[in-house]
């Protein structure tokens, strides 16, 4: 076997390898424990309940932040505090935000110049009263029950440090969108469930989260200095031996990029939170002591070299094609790789929606659009992680991570 066909053979393998992995683990998780899964909170409207704190960081929020906070406000829990934080916003998010805390007297709103989402997080941190710490975006509509099944898992393990929760696309008026609900069910969805299985889990849902006030204080809450302090504060955690959960009944409506500009912003945020994470946690990851954390490690280092392995297979193909010689669409096993691949799409998808659909009736409409995903986030996933990795290299550690107002696809919305 040439060089040619053992990267031909790779690219097509691995991420059929994968997906029995995510879809295995998926199946384990949901017969093991979601299905008998009660449906009704325990906690819900109980005044003796845990006290909860949730952290809503705000930057230009001013179209969404109304909705944001109303619906907290309905939550089916008694013993709540919410905290507003305005993040140096220059629309018209701080002016809402002191006109809902006078409709709400329960809200206390903070602002602050612009510091990033981390910075936001911790200064709101200073200011909470809660035992157990929620945090959402400025732009998420938070499920009425979620805070109600996230603080069971704190009360069912002294152990658990953070909880992460399921969120739903909102945005779905274009084909993109679609294929991102998609994604979040069989992909995300899957992927964590499996991860919880196997012990430990990537990165919590930054737009939807609970964590043990004690464990964020034992890793110092958020670091400013990190792209995503979803992945960062995940590793944090786990590495200081927390367990991080996935609560799927945790429901949280969120708005996403529905242009390709807007979600290769993101997915290249993402892919350089993931690489700084990677960079800055691996001498403590490889640890003897974590040795439970490995195979995070590993999937993550094979994951980057699949993405390169791909960009030099297409670049190989291109010269082929220019040349008139493409050697590796002649290999017999890459063909039946191909085949099979296509296959384990297929079921992971059947498989994640068949799961999913209890908590997201809407998503069956979108399952057409999910057959683009191979091809259409494949590209997207390798082009952001061949950019973002190199970028994580030389970034300054200390480096403040302050933020912009991501594309939320909200022209599309109805």
């Amino acid at each position: 076997m040439t060089f040619i066909d053992a990267l031909a053979t790779f690219t097509i393998g691995y991420p059929s390898l994968m997906a029995v992995v995510w879809t295995c683990g998926g199946i384990y998780y949901y017969f093991h424990w979601e299905r008998a899964q009660s449906r009704r909170p325990a906690l819900a409207d109980m005044p003796d309940a845990p006290r909860v704190t949730i952290l809503v960081p705000c930057h230009n929020e001013g179209g969404n932040i109304n909705e944001t906070v109303d619906h907290l406000f309905r939550q089916n829990y008694a013993n709540l505090e919410i905290i507003a934080i305005n993040d140096g916003s220059r629309d018209d998010t701080g002016a809402r935000l002191d006109a809902l805390a006078q409709q709400y007297p329960g809200l206390k709103v903070i602002h602050q110049e612009n510091q990033g989402k981390a910075g936001a997080m911790n200064h709101g941190l200073s200011h909470a009263t809660g035992d157990y710490i929620v945090g959402i975006d400025g732009d998420a509509v938070l499920d009425y029950d979620a805070v109600n099944w996230m603080v069971m898992h704190f009360l069912d393990s002294p152990k658990v440090g953070c909880v992460t929760g399921n969120p739903r696309v909102r945005t779905r008026s274009t084909a993109i969108g679609k294929i991102q609900t998609g994604e979040f069910s069989s992909i995300i969805g899957l992927i964590k469930r499996a991860q919880r299985i196997y012990g430990m889990v990537f990165t919590i849902s930054g737009v939807i989260c609970a964590f043990r006030r004690t464990a964020l204080m034992q890793v110092k809450g958020w670091s400013t200095d990190m792209i995503t302090e979803d992945i960062d504060v995940s590793w944090k955690l786990q590495l200081s031996g927390w367990q991080v959960r996935y609560e799927p009944r945790a429901l949280c409506w969120v708005l996403m990029p529905e242009t390709l500009r807007g979600l290769y912003k993101q997915r290249l945020r993402w892919a350089q939170g993931g690489a700084e994470a990677f960079l800055r946690h691996f001498t403590k990851a490889i640890r003897l002591s974590n040795r439970r954390f490995w195979p995070l490690i590993i999937e993550y280092v094979i994951s980057v070299a699949w993405c390169y392995s791909m960009l030099m297979l297409l670049v190989t193909g291109l010269v082929g094609v220019l040349t008139g010689v493409t050697p590796w669409t002649e290999i017999e096993l890459l063909r039946w790789f191909g085949g099979a691949l296509v296959l384990l799409c297929l079921v992971q998808f059947v498989v994640s929606f068949a799961i999913d659909s209890r908590y997201d009736r809407g998503m069956i409409h979108c399952m057409f659009w999910c057959i683009w995903y191979p091809v259409f986030y494949w590209m997207l996933n390798m082009a952001t992680v061949v950019v973002a990795f190199p970028k994580a290299v030389v970034r300054r550690p200390g480096q403040p991570a302050i933020w912009s107002s991501p594309d939320r696809g909200e022209r599309f919305r109805e």
